[in-house]
């Protein structure tokens, strides 16, 4: 077994408490548009943890809803709003700071725009707690493309077997990463574990990781 040396984080649902940050931000948005307490629900339903175009949200609820609002408008309000209600994972800073104390190198990998999550990452306060961020836009490749996290992981100057991937998706934060040699932990904050996706540690939460620092073969959380 290969000294852990690196973890690397997704962002939302991970590190970033989007379902807070998204139920933040409709509480001012309702009260904005007018719109009826029911949307907020559908919206998140929508919404499906963030991997479903804004633009086609807001036109399914003007459709639903029958709604008098454009929806460029609501997207806009949607741009122009979030970041103020962006949230912090609880435990985050008190988890990244132990894990440097112990000299593991940190990176953030995630897929989106990279002036919004920079701008995440920065509100969150986790540039400073952090040796690499890897956002996908610049990088031109993205989860779970086996490119990214080989780029993420030659960035740190770590190999596959020293490192390990925390996050929520099934696909991009368990399957990709172990793909590319990695073991993975699963926080299950957002789409369910399918049949047949096996990750190597489950979480209750962040606290879980100082657990697995350093991790033991056969340890299952």
């Amino acid at each position: 077994m290969r000294a852990l040396r690196a973890v690397l984080f997704d962002l939302d649902g991970t590190l970033h408490d989007r379902p807070a940050t998204i139920a933040g931000y409709l509480c001012g948005h309702l009260s904005r548009f007018g719109l009826p307490a029911s949307y907020a629900e559908r919206f998140t339903e929508l919404d499906d943890f963030g991997y479903r175009s804004k633009p086609e949200v807001f036109a399914a609820l003007v459709t639903e809803y029958r709604l008098p609002h454009d929806p460029a408008a609501l997207l806009a309000d949607f741009g122009e709003h979030k970041l103020a209600a962006v949230r912090l994972m609880a435990g985050a800073h008190e988890l990244l700071r132990e894990l440097r104390r112990r000299d593991l190198k940190l990176g953030v990998l995630t897929n989106g725009r990279t002036e919004l999550q920079t701008a995440v990452v920065e509100r969150l306060g986790l540039l400073p707690l952090i040796d690499d961020l890897l956002i996908s836009e610049a990088a031109g490749v993205a989860k779970p493309d086996a490119r990214f996290y080989g780029l993420a992981l030659a960035r740190l100057g770590v190999e596959a077997p020293e490192a390990l991937f925390v996050g929520d998706s099934p696909t991009n934060d368990i399957v990709g990463p172990q793909a590319a040699g990695m073991r993975a932990a699963y926080l299950p904050t957002g789409h369910p574990l399918p049949p047949g996706v096996v990750p190597d540690f489950v979480l209750t939460g962040l606290s879980d990781m100082l657990r697995l620092v350093p991790w033991a073969a056969d340890s299952k959380l």
